[in-house]
């Protein structure tokens, strides 16, 4: 057989194999598992990172390469409604028809071009290079054209550009600025009750990274022995928080790893410290908290009622969920239990716990800051779907609080048809119960409305949008 003549190279550069880049390539992996996967990248990203940092070759992580890439990911998903309408600009098809891998790549790209002080250079080449590792050659190209065309201009400039005017629709102005889809821009205005400041200032709470809040549970560990931490700072309103400032690690912490301490947001202390501290008429031995999971305020909960010898009752429907509950309460100095059952259809005889606490299952929307994912995934029509079970827990809780007991009823929402219009609509039907004020319950927490029910603010309080309304069983 004759030699086949070799065909003659085209000139032009060589070919060079795409510079692997840890960092981003974990950013991606992350992007693709909550759109995939409908995951959380809260709980998505840390064993990423945990796996990238056992790794002891020459791809190993440090602190600073994990700072990136959460920035990377969290920075990503919470501007991505901006992100979307700066790259629909630039490409020349429907963004619905670019595929999900490549607009995720891009997506990054913007974050680091518009959001993060990454030279513009070295935010596409690193974004090029990114591209032709999880993409492909040719669809690189179709990413360093557009992220060339974003690197023209500025956040501010691409904002007067594809936001619309705010005289003309200030709804979608808000919406496109601040990243928020319209239904939510338009729901958290309502529940604020009216103003351009305060809608402004909220949508712009919800785009900043939250601090980390932990909770000292009482009887068991001490805020004096968390301040004693690295970067730990006292909390605002709640005598057992402790804040960790910026780059703060609360697996680093004894007492969080031995569960004498947790992570809870300091809105969701102040729920479980007003229902503590209500006043009751009648004996404060039993402690109900019927959707326990995955169990912050049933362990602080669980705590307080120890230091008085009263019981507590967890409860969770869902059985993952109530072990989860078990081992935030694991090692509680009083007395207590933890049980799987369906709180609409009570495992308890009516009237028998002196406080009860439901913290129903809800949109959300309170917590845009931990979970910046969750503003994209959820409808309006979520809201009819919650509406029956949120009323039904709440008449539950009803009827398992004696008479003279308290009720808190609390969600991690503002949106007034989850808050408001649950607790009106279950008083309308129980003329026993009566709503107390809730206010004097949180001492020093200012800017509480007019009551009696209380909702905290992110960009008033520096809390997630917790909601509560204390109710007392008169008869």
């Amino acid at each position: 057989m004759s030699e086949q003549p070799r065909r003659p190279r085209k000139p032009g550069k060589p070919y060079r194999r795409p510079q692997k880049d840890p960092v981003r390539i974990l950013a991606f992996e992350a992007l693709r598992a909550v759109d995939e996967r409908d995951a959380y990248a809260n709980l998505v990203l840390p064993p990423l990172l945990r796996k990238a940092r056992e790794n002891e070759g020459p791809e190993k992580f440090d602190a600073r390469d994990a700072a990136l890439a959460t920035e990377l990911v969290y920075g990503t998903l919470r501007r991505q409604g901006t992100y979307d309408a700066i790259i629909a600009d630039c490409v020349d098809r429907p963004l619905r028809e670019v595929d999900p891998p490549v607009l995720d790549v891009l997506s990054l790209g913007v974050h680091q071009l518009l959001g993060t002080r990454i030279p513009s250079h070295a935010a596409v080449s690193a974004s090029v290079e990114l591209a032709r590792v999880v993409l492909g050659d040719g669809r690189a190209k179709f990413v360093n054209a557009v992220l060339r065309k974003v690197a023209r201009d500025d956040l501010d400039g691409w904002l007067e550009r594809v936001a619309p005017p705010y005289d003309e629709d200030p709804e979608d102005h808000l919406a496109v600025v601040h990243s928020h889809p319209r239904w939510v821009v338009s729901a958290l205005w309502d529940s604020l009750g009216g103003g351009r400041a305060g809608i402004e200032e909220l949508l712009a709470a919800d785009n900043e990274r939250p601090e980390v809040t932990l909770v000292a549970r009482p009887g068991r560990a001490t805020p004096d022995e968390l301040l004693g931490e690295e970067a730990a700072v006292p909390g605002r309103w709640s005598p057992y928080a402790v804040r960790l400032s910026e780059g703060g690690e609360p697996g680093a912490v004894e007492a969080v790893r031995e569960g004498r301490a947790g992570v809870q947001d300091e809105g969701s202390q102040l729920v479980a410290l007003a229902l503590a501290n209500a006043p009751l008429n009648g004996p404060d031995r039993r402690w109900l908290d019927g959707c326990a999971g995955p169990g912050g305020k049933a362990a602080l909960l669980a705590a307080l009622a120890a230091e008085r010898g009263a019981f507590l009752l967890a409860s969770e429907k869902q059985p993952h969920r109530a072990g989860l509950v078990a081992r935030a309460l694991d090692g509680n100095p009083g007395p207590y239990q933890v049980i799987a059952a369906d709180g609409t259809r009570p495992a308890w005889r009516p009237g028998s716990f002196d406080r009860v606490l439901v913290d129903v299952p809800c949109t959300g929307l309170g917590a845009l800051r931990r979970r910046p994912e969750a503003r994209w995934r959820r409808r309006p029509e979520d809201l009819d779907g919650f509406a029956p079970l949120q009323r039904g827990l709440l008449r539950s809780a009803l009827e398992a609080v004696r008479v003279g007991g308290v009720v808190a009823y609390a969600t991690c929402s503002p949106h007034l048809a989850e808050t408001r219009a649950v607790v009106a609509d279950v008083l309308k039907q129980h003329p026993e119960a009566d709503l107390v004020d809730a206010r004097p319950l949180l001492p020093g927490v200012p800017d509480l409305g007019e009551g009696p029910d209380v909702q905290l603010w992110p960009h008033i309080h520096g809390t997630d949008a917790m909601y509560l309304a204390l109710i007392r069983r008169t008869a």
